[in-house]
């Protein structure tokens, strides 16, 4: 695709959402990671977010945080590369867990870092990380 300024910038949007507060209706990918150890029940943990050190371990060091993202970052890659050229603009991607805090954030924080590209505009945020 090409504006008049010249080629369009493929955009991936990456972004967590709390499955409890609705699926999103726009977005091109959802995957759901509420099978990965939940830190809301782990005492010292639950006021805390993804973004917080001890609980991006505790999700992303577990067995299936580790198995997970071994199979989910080549496969955005692989699906990035092939919607870019196949021309579409850009893919939105959502991962919800139960909340939208703890589990979802965690793993958008860590794809943020291993998606990271300058063949594409990487933007990520999180949906529900603010609500209770």
């Amino acid at each position: 695709m090409k504006t008049q300024n010249g080629p369009e910038q493929f955009e991936v949007e990456l972004f967590s959402f709390g499955f409890k507060y609705g699926t999103p209706e726009d977005a091109n990918l959802v995957f759901d990671v509420r099978f990965l150890p939940n830190p809301y029940w782990e005492e010292g943990m639950r006021h805390l977010t993804g973004r917080d050190g001890a609980v991006a371990d505790y999700v992303l060091t577990s067995v299936k945080g580790k198995e997970f993202l071994a199979y989910l970052a080549p496969l955005l890659r692989f699906l990035i590369k092939a919607n870019r050229e196949a021309g579409k603009a850009g893919l939105r991607i959502g991962i919800g867990c139960t909340g939208g805090h703890h589990r979802s954030v965690a793993v958008v924080e860590q794809l943020g870092q291993l998606l990271a590209d300058d063949s594409f505009v990487l933007r990520f945020f999180h949906r529900d990380i603010d609500k209770e």
